[in-house]
């Protein structure tokens, strides 16, 4: 026996089946599809620099295999977690090899292009822009935040969704037939397997056919793929969720925009999605807090304690007693009734405060702990509100003498605000009747 001669490595079923023509390849119709944008630009020979943009195992690397192949272009790849600029050098010598000897054009494939940083991306910039390069990039992460604007630029970006049903069932029937595949096992998956399967592949391809290939060494050939295999292969199988990632800020963005519009149903719907995936409950627990902050303020002040009391329940007791607790403050606040009227004026005086610098503050306001800033006059004038009728001092001015008094916070007419409106007006009314009167804002 040699010992120094090398086995070929098995490929993953998933290699195995990749697409070797555009037929072939399963999913994102909407842009391969007759008469789609990018199937009507490769039809034309009009390739051009490209964006793929989305989650694992939806044929981003295959399709600009197979784009090269449609086109008859030389393909070069690397990875942005291994390559750097000194990788980059080397593929533009090898596409000026290929377009001085063969006249052909090179594809670039860049994976996972978010990694790089601004200065390696900037390294593409020339040979993309003299056409020596073909680039294309595939990203999980939304270009618009982690691509540079010069070469978003240069580059169309295409939205690749995960796969549905039926692309996920076209898979394993290939799987289970092509020869490259498990087709000479003559394997069959059961309707109960098969909704399991596509439930935990999650609209990923790749993750799929993983687990295909996993539960395909349990069975015997001719064998049916049944529930009790799968189950001892997939555990608890977590959905997408990327701290950080696209799908992580889509999320809270959900969850929020479900409970300022008073929806809590679909705002515990999100909140499982991200425990799910598995989401700290603490950070949604910190969030929840800032919505009742942001979205019911002082429509409902018992929000904000209900809110912070769930996230100490979180904190004391863990999961899973403390993710009830969030539940519980997630529907109260999706259903209590909704003010910005805080959050609005909070922002709307932190933006004067920046624009009009360091005003003084009034001498009438300033405490006079000392005989010194009584004789400069601190604290003359001041009129003490608990003296005054009703414990209001009508027509004074708490504003700085540049700053005319404005109206930052300005309560809407429900819950507990449409009571604090009428209390405000009231005050208003005894300024204007006060021989004292306020400057007018």
């Amino acid at each position: 026996m040699d010992l120094f001669r090398s086995e070929p490595v098995a490929q993953p079923l998933a290699a195995r089946l990749r697409a070797s023509n555009l037929d072939e390849y399963v999913g994102q119709e909407h842009l391969l599809a007759r008469g789609k944008p990018l199937r009507e630009a490769l039809e034309q020979g009009a390739l051009h620099s490209m964006i793929f943009w989305g989650p694992p195992g939806v044929g981003k690397t295959t399709l600009a295999r197979l784009l090269a192949q449609f086109c008859d272009a030389h393909f070069e790849t690397v990875s942005a977690v291994l390559a750097g600029v000194k990788e980059i050098r080397q593929a533009v010598d090898v596409a000026r090899q290929q377009a001085a000897q063969y006249g052909r054009r090179t594809i670039l494939f860049v994976d996972e292009v978010h990694r790089f940083n601004k200065s390696q991306q900037d390294a593409f910039l020339p040979f993309v822009e003299d056409g020596t390069l073909i680039f294309i990039g595939a990203t999980t992460e939304n270009p618009s935040f982690e691509l540079n604007n010069a070469l978003l630029s240069r580059a169309r970006v295409y939205v690749l969704k995960s796969l549905d049903e039926a692309a996920l069932r076209r898979l394993v029937q290939r799987a289970l037939s092509d020869e490259r595949g498990l087709g000479k096992r003559h394997l069959r998956v059961g309707d109960e397997a098969m909704q399991m399967l596509m439930a935990a592949a999650d609209g990923d391809g790749r993750r799929m056919l993983n687990f295909l290939e996993n539960a395909s060494d349990l069975a015997e050939d001719g064998e049916e793929i049944d529930v009790a295999m799968l189950q001892s292969l997939l555990g608890d199988g977590r959905r997408r969720f990327d701290k950080g990632g696209e799908a992580f800020y889509d999320q809270i963005s959900a969850l929020h925009k479900s409970v300022r519009g008073s929806d809590p149903d679909a705002a515990l719907y999100w909140y499982a999605r991200m425990l799910d995936g598995g989401c700290d409950p603490l950070y949604i627990a910190r969030r929840v807090v800032r919505m009742a902050s942001e979205d019911i303020g002082n429509a409902d002040p018992r929000a904000l304690s209900l809110c912070l009391s769930a996230w100490d329940v979180q904190e004391r007791l863990g999961s899973p007693e403390g993710e009830l607790a969030v539940a519980q403050a997630i529907t109260y606040i999706a259903c209590a009734p909704k003010s910005n009227a805080v959050y609005m004026g909070f922002k709307a005086a932190m933006r004067e405060a920046a624009e009009h610098g360091s005003l003084e503050v009034p001498l009438h306001l300033r405490n006079a702990p000392t005989k010194l800033m009584k004789q400069l006059g601190y604290g003359d004038e001041y009129r003490y509100a608990h003296d005054e009728p009703d414990a209001y001092a009508a027509g004074e001015d708490y504003f700085p003498e540049q700053l005319p008094p404005r109206p930052y916070y300005q309560p809407v007419p429900r819950g507990l605000e449409l009571k604090i409106g009428e209390k405000l007006r009231h005050l208003a009314e005894l300024d204007r009747n006060s021989p004292r009167q306020r400057r007018k804002p």
